[in-house]
């Protein structure tokens, strides 16, 4: 009995062992068909594709951008190459090892490449991570010659823009430069990559989504050590379309040359269909720094500079358009009845009203001026007459029909709208009413009144063509990569002024007087051949004493404006300049419009026939004593080649 009980004790005690130990076997065991269950019928595709990405290498091929021409078919950008380096996940097991043999290899900077990898994490990682751009041919021998050493880094080459005329119109065109992380999330950028080149400003920014094209690619196979085996797929990279321009390059380098060093903007439209003939901005930069990482002392230089050359003045400058602005004024009090052609004014060099005092920019006053003599010499008097006998809100009203106060829809980012003030805009901006004494100022162009370059020009084409606003155009047609047409750009009217045609010609008759008669402020801008007709401004920055005046740093001089069209007769083209605390408009303005003019009307004479060889060796034959064809029967004056 006893042995029996301790036999039971016996194997009662490794059973009571044994249950948990098959209880934990069970568990584990459920685990691993669980997991297996997870891997092999669940998630099978994912990790399928995860292993043959073990296996497989895609590199992407980009697209080259389309090209940007001017109207005459010239090629202002285009493409060239540029190498990048860039790093496969997925074959790089230390990458902070890989990270510091490449800034020693190569001299780049190792936070650099260290901030261009972070920025990619949660890509696929068979998908290669751009982390230098532009890198030199130097450094690419470099990377082949230590290819064994750099398992898993590959040199891609991507196509960036070179711009063929350098600076020019670069405000216009644009720039390109790598895709932003903000950008890469934003559902516009959904088929980029990191590395990807985009357009960031100008037209390369507006017209991206047809320029960019679509990329290509290469599925590759490879080895242990990423040597290629085979091609396993390909597909080729679609180019992206290409732009005509509505600017004439000939005339937008001719613009610059006549704007110099000065700061301002100068814009030329075809004052029959809206078409931008020349856009300036001054001064300009260098577009093809963007496309990598600008030096440091060429990016302090433009940020320094107090004439702010990366601003597209043209577009988002804001100037008291000044005496420019007297052509609407004159316009409004014809409209309104308040005034004609022939009435008068007396100016003693001042107006009063009320308390206030307003002066005419000529002290001695312009005695008794009418409608024309007005406009020619500018009389500011006269205007604060008429501003006050009309009223804010009527000269708002015209200012209105010209498209005024609102952005014109050129096309391009960063457009400015400008300010027309009214009764109601002072009450909501400012909280207070509109008193008697904000007319006058506003009647010539200052006070409250804001006015960018491309609305003066659109200003002064829309009197010249008596009352059609055209929306500015900068592209005329849309050209795929065999040169097919796509798409033509036709003319887009805004509004009509709806005045009539009787007044406006007065206005006009008072802009030809400004640079053609005695005594017009525009004399600057005569061109020979040319009718010009045009109009002076001079715009304060700041209120300051007369007597200060000789003291005043450079960003509180008065600008210097100037609008005009030609050929009087039958208007084709206008242009306005503005130059940045310039001083007089006539003096310094107009002498630019005027060369702008100038450079328009050579440019529309028929070229000048070369002789051919055959005529160039009959123009010599006098020379022998032989006469020419031309000249059978006549004798020869010309003395001999040895004399």
């Amino acid at each position: 009995m006893i042995k029996q009980q301790r036999y039971v004790r016996e194997t009662a005690h490794p059973k009571r062992r044994t249950i948990p130990l098959a209880f934990g076997v069970t568990i584990i065991f459920c685990l691993l068909i669980l997991r297996l269950w997870y891997l092999q019928i669940l998630y099978v595709d994912e990790y399928r594709a995860l292993s043959e990405n073990n296996r497989l290498r895609f590199l992407p091929v980009a697209a080259s951008r389309g090209a940007l021409m001017d109207r005459n078919g010239t090629v202002i950008v285009r493409n060239r190459p540029s190498f990048s380096l860039a790093l496969i996940p997925q074959e790089i097991t230390d990458v902070e090892a890989m990270l510091d043999r490449l800034a020693s290899l190569l001299g780049l900077d190792r936070a650099e490449l260290e901030e261009r990898w972070q920025k990619t994490r949660g890509r696929a990682r068979y998908y290669p991570v751009v982390v230098a751009t532009n890198i030199t041919r130097d450094q690419v021998e470099i990377v082949e010659e230590n290819r064994l050493r750099l398992a898993g880094v590959e040199i891609s080459m991507k196509p960036v823009r070179e711009y063929n005329f350098k600076q020019s119109a670069a405000h216009l065109l644009g720039y390109i430069g790598e895709v932003s992380e903000k950008e890469l999330d934003s559902e516009a950028y959904l088929d980029y990559n990191p590395g990807d080149y985009v357009g960031k400003n100008g037209i390369e920014k507006a017209w991206e989504a047809e320029l960019h094209g679509e990329d290509g690619g290469r599925q590759l196979e490879v080895d242990s050590r990423g040597r290629v085996l085979r091609v396993l797929n390909e597909s080729q990279p679609t180019v992206g379309n290409s732009l005509v321009l509505t600017i004439d390059q000939r005339l937008q380098q001719a613009a610059e040359r006549a704007f110099g060093s000065h700061a301002g903007a100068a814009v030329v439209m075809d004052v029959t269909n809206g078409e931008i003939l020349a856009f300036v901005s001054s001064p300009t930069f260098d577009p093809a720094l963007f496309a990598g990482k600008i030096p440091t002392d060429i990016w302090e230089k433009y940020l320094n500079d107090k004439r702010h050359p990366l601003q597209n003045k043209a577009l988002s400058g804001q100037y008291p358009p000044g005496s420019t602005f007297k052509m609407i004024t004159a316009l409004a009090g014809l409209e309104a009845g308040v005034i004609n052609e022939s009435t008068t004014v007396h100016c003693d060099g001042t107006y009063e009203m009320g308390s206030g005092k307003f002066r005419c920019w000529s002290r001695a006053g312009h005695g008794s001026v009418n409608l024309r003599r007005s406009l020619k010499e500018s009389c500011d008097v006269y205007y604060y007459h008429l501003g006050e006998r009309l009223g804010i809100d009527r000269l708002a009203a015209m200012c209105r029909r010209f498209g005024l106060g609102e952005t014109m829809g050129i096309g391009l980012p960063g457009e400015k709208k400008g300010l027309i003030p009214t009764t109601e805009w002072k009450l909501k901006r400012f909280g207070r009413r509109w008193v008697p004494g904000d007319t006058p100022p506003a009647a010539i162009g200052q006070g409250y009144v804001l006015m960018t370059p491309i609305q003066m020009v659109s200003m002064v084409a829309t009197i010249a063509n008596e009352g059609t606003v055209f929306r500015p155009r900068l592209v005329k047609q849309l050209v795929d990569a065999d040169g097919k047409v796509l798409k033509e750009f036709v003319p887009e009217i805004l509004g009509r002024v709806g005045a009539s045609v009787a007044n406006f010609k007065k206005v006009k008759q008072g802009l030809y007087a400004v640079v053609n008669d005695a005594g017009g402020t525009g004399a600057a801008a005569r061109v020979s051949d040319l009718k010009v007709a045009g109009k002076t401004g001079t715009s304060q920055v700041v209120k300051l004493r007369e007597d200060r005046k000789r003291r005043m740093a450079y960003e509180y001089q008065d600008h210097a404006l100037f609008t005009a069209f030609a050929p009087y007769d039958k208007p084709e083209v206008a242009v306005a300049v503005v130059v940045e605390h310039g001083g007089g408009g006539g003096a310094v303005a107009a002498p630019i419009a005027g060369q702008i003019l100038r450079a328009w009307s050579d440019l529309k004479k028929p070229p000048q026939r070369s002789a051919s060889p055959l005529e160039e060796e009959i123009d010599i034959q006098p020379q022998s004593g032989i006469a020419s064809p031309v000249d059978a029967g006549a004798v020869s004056t010309e003395k001999e080649p040895s004399e």
